[in-house]
């Protein structure tokens, strides 16, 4: 077999061995040792194996379970019920309020606690109920909450443009800035949903009760934690005074220190933290080995070099290529969680997309965006499981309704940035 028919099998069996739900990595890892065995031969495998861990133990790969406690002890300790507080106290007595208060609580929190899926499901049990018990209809209820959770991928500190950063060998920094903008742009885009809704179907969203303005301000008090870690994590970086690595470190260690003077975080939640990090943190970084042996064979096989000749002769428009490759991430979106497929589709894509002269920094910020989008599709649509998961009483049907919406404020940000990539380059252009 030509090194291009093995690399056309080795992409079947790991398709095969993924729908039979074999573990990502070493899904990954076998597929990609054994096709660059029969390509390369034992000699050179062996080598590689024993190269490619070393890589793990980089300063900088520190990063990835650093943001991870800072996320895991700021949901230990309860922040994200003070950031939901705070956001109700500012739109009390609006039309929508609740709904948008849970946008702002989720893209708050989330930008510290770095992972989607967590903040749908420390979110849902707080503000569901809340919006259920003034009269809002559980399709908004829960569909502000799915979609809010999907925000973590863009503000910083974001673990998914982390992942993406390491396997594609790019800048974490630079990453974090490209995401900024599209992150608060998405946000205000969910607020917009709303306030359309509001317009549309005003008994959906009742308007809650008022609050005076010495009320409004005490719930505002607690959100000085969050804002302290987020000026460490991301305005250390770009003020110079901490590498990425460093930021997490502090932010983590400030974090551990604030929940426990504040009285918010036992020993036992402090524990359970810990090996929640270690538990995530051996995932995917098992799951970036699988990767990188993955893209290795894929590099020996050269498919990415015959997709980028066949996309040059057949001379399409690279926007049409961009939009044909996002049409398949909302594809696999539906059935695979968002690091499995960056983890899967960089080795293949990435050297397409840079051959047809696009930003590496704003194809991670657009792909984030679109496999994130797969967190809210259905039929897998992970945020609505695990809203469902924490509300049983909730249809799953009513729960994709509400979500809806807001996959239309995505697309229009897809469009956004695809019209206009200076959304997510400009601030990085400007910080370095």
């Amino acid at each position: 077999m030509t090194p291009l028919e093995v690399g056309i099998a080795g992409i079947v069996v790991l398709t095969v061995l993924i729908l039979l739900r074999f573990p990502l990595g070493a899904a990954m890892g076998l597929v990609g040792f054994g096709g660059y065995m029969a390509i390369a031969g034992w000699d050179r495998t062996v080598y590689l194996i024993g190269v490619t861990p070393e890589t793990l133990a980089s300063h900088g790969f520190a990063v990835l379970p650093l943001f991870i406690l800072v996320g895991s002890i700021a949901t230990a300790s309860g922040m994200s019920k003070e950031i939901y507080a705070a956001a109700n106290a500012l739109t009390a007595g609006r039309r929508g309020g609740l709904a948008i208060a849970t946008v702002g609580g989720c893209a708050g929190f989330s930008s510290i606690c770095g992972s989607s899926i967590a903040t749908a499901g420390t979110f849902a049990p707080i503000c569901v109920p809340e919006m259920r018990r003034y009269g809002y209809d559980i399709r908004i209820a829960a569909g502000s909450v799915a979609a809010g959770g999907t925000l973590g991928i863009l503000i910083p500190p974001s673990g998914v443009m982390v992942i993406y950063a390491l396997a594609a060998q790019e800048s974490v920094p630079a990453l974090f800035a490209a995401g900024m903008l599209p992150g608060v742009l998405l946000t205000a885009l969910f607020v917009a949903v709303i306030f359309i809704i509001t317009r549309i179907r005003p008994a959906w969203m009742p308007a809650s009760e008022p609050m005076p303005i010495r009320e409004r301000m005490r719930p505002l008090l607690p959100t000085w934690k969050m804002l302290f870690l987020f000026t460490i994590a991301v305005g250390g970086i770009y003020s110079g005074w901490f590498s990425p690595t460093e930021a997490a470190g502090v932010a983590a260690f400030a974090a551990v220190v604030i929940a426990r003077l504040t009285g918010n975080l036992t020993w036992r939640d402090f524990v359970n933290s810990l090996v929640e990090t270690l538990t995530t943190t051996s995932m995917l970084m098992f799951a970036l080995v699988g990767a990188w042996f993955f893209s290795y064979f894929m590099a020996l096989t050269r498919i990415p070099h015959a997709l980028v000749d066949a996309i040059t002769q057949a001379d399409p428009s690279p926007q049409l290529v961009i939009i044909c490759i996002l049409a398949f991430y909302v594809v696999l979106g539906c059935f695979l969680d968002s690091i499995s497929i960056i983890l899967v589709t960089i080795p293949v894509f990435l050297p397409v997309v840079t051959a047809l002269g696009y930003d590496p920094v704003w194809y991670g910020v657009i792909m984030v965006i679109v496999v994130e989008m797969g967190l809210i599709t259905p039929p897998v649509g992970l945020n609505a499981f695990i809203i469902k998961g924490q509300l049983p009483d909730v249809p799953l049907a009513k729960i994709f309704a509400g979500i809806v919406p807001f996959l239309a404020a995505h697309l229009v940000l897809i469009a956004l940035l695809l019209q206009f990539p200076a959304i997510a380059l400009w601030l990085p252009s400007v910080l370095y």
